[in-house]
């Protein structure tokens, strides 16, 4: 079996094997899969980490603390300020491309492995990979909306905008538009929420992947899925507040789907 697995990873050779035939198994044995997915799997895509060490939203950007640029009251007061911040980190998406773990996931939704993705991304790189269900539970810039009048638009209307410096106006009543991305000071949408709750707890095996779990109400959905009897699988480089509780712990994501990756076929 060595010669199916890379060896160039910091996780010892022979734990790594016997953890994924673990994993292959619970695959095969469960009937309700859910994911939820973290940045982590977006790093793999090039796309920067918001929390880590030098993240997006962990350092200043022009003075100014990122997690209040991207609060409603700031929104308010100064989107033009949101906007010249945003260029550069949500609107240039085309640029990046899905990795390993996007294609494997949207191969198992076609596979009826599992019935979709929950993500605490914003990149619609799920969507781009092929998965056809996908809750993207902070949002996503896919749609605007006008602040005033509720008009809808499509991120290809607006990315052009921004990145010319505009800040976008609505067409019809001259509004601030606003990605519909939840902000601070914003709820969940609650749509989501419900269904998440729904999903976790009926689950019976929970795969959490590139998520430190720290972002709530988020963050307690494997914990939903594991006080029900689910069995969580959790791939994620740093520690999570869950790893006590999974059945299986991987901290390579692109290890573990390119071998996930060869072995579809007889899953």
């Amino acid at each position: 079996m060595s010669d199916f697995f890379r060896d160039d990873y910091s996780m010892p050779q022979e734990v790594f094997e016997k953890n994924f035939e673990k994993f292959t198994e619970l695959i095969k044995s469960s009937h309700h899969i859910t994911v939820f997915t973290g940045a982590g799997v977006s790093t793999l895509s090039g796309i920067p980490d918001f929390r880590g060490q030098h993240g997006v939203y962990t350092d200043p950007w022009m003075g100014m603390n990122v997690e209040d640029i991207i609060s409603m009251t700031f929104f308010r007061r100064r989107p033009d300020i949101f906007y010249k911040w945003a260029k550069d980190v949500w609107y240039r998406l085309e640029d990046y491309e899905p990795n390993v773990v996007h294609k494997v996931l949207a191969e198992m939704e076609s596979k009826h492995l599992i019935g979709g993705v929950y993500t605490q991304n914003i990149d619609m790189l799920h969507q781009k990979a092929g998965s056809k269900n996908v809750w993207e539970v902070h949002g996503s810039p896919r749609f605007h909306r006008c602040t005033k009048c509720g008009k809808k638009y499509t991120y290809s209307e607006i990315a052009p905008l921004v990145l010319k410096d505009e800040v976008p106006l609505c067409k019809s009543c001259g509004g601030v538009i606003k990605p519909e991305i939840v902000f601070y000071e914003e709820s969940l949408p609650s749509e989501i929420l419900e269904q998440a709750w729904k999903d976790f707890a009926s689950c019976d095996l929970c795969l959490v992947l590139g998520s430190s779990l720290t972002v709530q109400p988020a963050a307690s959905f494997p914990m939903v899925a594991g006080q029900n009897g689910a069995k969580l699988v959790i791939v994620n480089a740093q520690e999570t507040y869950q790893d006590s509780n999974a059945a299986v712990r991987f901290t390579d994501l692109r290890q573990t789907f390119e071998a996930l990756d060869r072995q579809l076929s007889e899953l």
